[in-house]
């Protein structure tokens, strides 16, 4: 690879990080080619990027992002695969373990960068598939605020029937 290619690589790597802020570092060694060709196919199919990328040339990238990057500079051994997220940031995660379904060992995800929190180590794997994307909190909010007032028309509602009820009893004991 010339060093003109390389500066294209990391410039567009710097781009796509600018846009896709969200990233897992992911090591992908020890898959065969039609492995990989299925798992990019599960990407493409959920919107997610995945780039194999020179370590080196991608700690360059980072360097250039704004964030802080520095914690996933540890990770950045052997062979990586990048994958980029936007809002949907458990999507790698779960295209990770689906892939495996428990009967593979790879990809083994290495570390993730996820709304400015930094995961490291496939351990971390479980709870990345448990976040929630921006739109899935912002529904649960507006949930939570909507059921306090769905509560209290609930009770008036039923209120008014219990209270109907209560007279009309009230009155065939006096009459």
């Amino acid at each position: 690879m010339t060093k003109e290619e390389k500066i294209a690589v990391v410039q567009d790597l710097s781009e796509t990080l600018a846009e896709t802020p969200n990233i897992y570092v992911a090591d992908m060694g020890g898959m065969t080619v039609s492995e990989v060709s299925d798992l990019r196919r599960l990407c493409f199919e959920a919107g997610v990027k995945v780039q194999v990328v020179k370590n080196t040339l991608l700690k360059k990238a980072l360097d250039d992002a704004e964030g802080s990057y520095d914690e996933l500079y540890s990770a950045l051994k052997q062979q990586s695969a990048v994958f980029f997220v936007g809002e949907n940031v458990n999507q790698p995660a779960k295209i990770i373990k689906k892939y495996r379904g428990g009967k593979k060992e790879t990809p083994v995800l290495k570390a993730a960068y996820v709304g400015e929190a930094v995961f490291l180590g496939d351990e971390q794997l479980e709870a990345l598939v448990k976040l929630k994307s921006k739109n899935e909190l912002i529904g649960d909010l507006i949930g939570l605020l909507q059921s306090p007032a769905k509560n209290v028309l609930g009770a008036l509602q039923s209120g008014g029937q219990t209270l109907a009820g209560l007279i009309k009893t009230l009155q065939e004991r006096e009459g």
